[in-house]
C-alpha cells in the first residue's frame, strides 16, 4: 500500500525507516471511481493526495460550460488544490479522478504537523512546490503567443505521456484548443 510513496520519499530525502514509517502512518487509502469529484468548486480543501494508481486532474468550468484543465497528476505524484489547501478558502476549481484510482491522502492538519516535525518531509514539500511552480511557469510562458500547432508540439516535447494517458477532449482543454483542432493537428505530426 505504501511502497510507491516510500519510494517517492526515499528518492528525495535521506530518511531512516522509523521516520519513513511515521510519515506513511498519517496517510489513509481510498479507492475511487472514474470521474469521481474529490473536491467541489466551493469546498475548502483539507486533503493532500498521493497517487498510487490512476490520475487526478484539477480544472475549472467557465461561464460557457467549457472545462479549463490546469494540472494532471499521475501515479507516483502528489496533487491537491494548493491555494485552497494553504489559505483555507473555497477552491474555485475541481479536483477529480479521471479513471479508477487508488489514492493515499493526508489531512491538512497532519500534513503541516509532518512538515513542522520531520525536516525531510518539509524538504520534500518544498521540492514539490518548487517543481510545481517551475512546471506552471514553463507552461504559461510556453503557451504565450503560441498557436494551436505550437501548443501541441510543446506537449509532445514536454509532456508526451498526456497524449497517451488522457483523452483528446481533456488534452484539448489543457491546451485551450478544441478537440477537433487537436485531432487534426495530431494527424499532421
Amino acid at each position: 500500500m505504501y511502497s510507491i510513496l516510500e519510494k517517492f520519499i526515499k528518492s528525495r530525502a535521506t530518511i531512516d525507516d522509523e521516520k519513513l514509517q511515521e510519515i506513511c502512518s498519517y496517510f489513509k487509502l481510498i479507492t475511487t471511481k472514474r470521474n469521481e469529484i474529490l473536491l467541489d468548486y466551493d469546498q475548502i480543501c483539507g486533503q493532500y493526495y498521493f497517487i498510487n494508481k490512476g490520475c487526478i486532474r484539477l480544472f475549472t468550468i467557465d461561464e460557457n460550460g467549457n472545462e479549463n484543465i490546469r494540472y494532471f497528476a499521475f501515479k507516483g505524484n502528489f496533487a491537491t488544490a494548493l491555494p485552497s489547501f494553504i489559505d483555507q478558502k473555497p477552491a474555485e476549481e475541481f479536483l477529480q479522478t479521471i479513471e479508477k484510482s487508488e489514492l493515499l491522502y493526508i489531512s491538512r492538519t497532519d500534513f503541516y504537523y509532518l512538515t513542522s516535525t520531520i525536516p525531510q518531509f518539509a524538504k520534500i514539500y518544498t521540492e514539490i512546490l518548487e517543481l510545481g511552480f517551475i512546471s506552471a511557469q514553463k507552461r504559461i510562458y510556453g503557451f504565450q503567443g503560441f498557436d494551436a500547432l505550437a501548443k501541441v508540439k510543446w506537449i509532445i516535447k514536454h509532456q508526451p505521456h498526456l497524449l497517451q494517458s488522457v483523452s483528446n477532449k481533456m488534452v484539448a482543454a489543457y491546451l485551450g484548443i478544441s478537440p477537433s483542432t487537436l485531432s487534426r493537428l495530431k494527424l499532421k505530426l
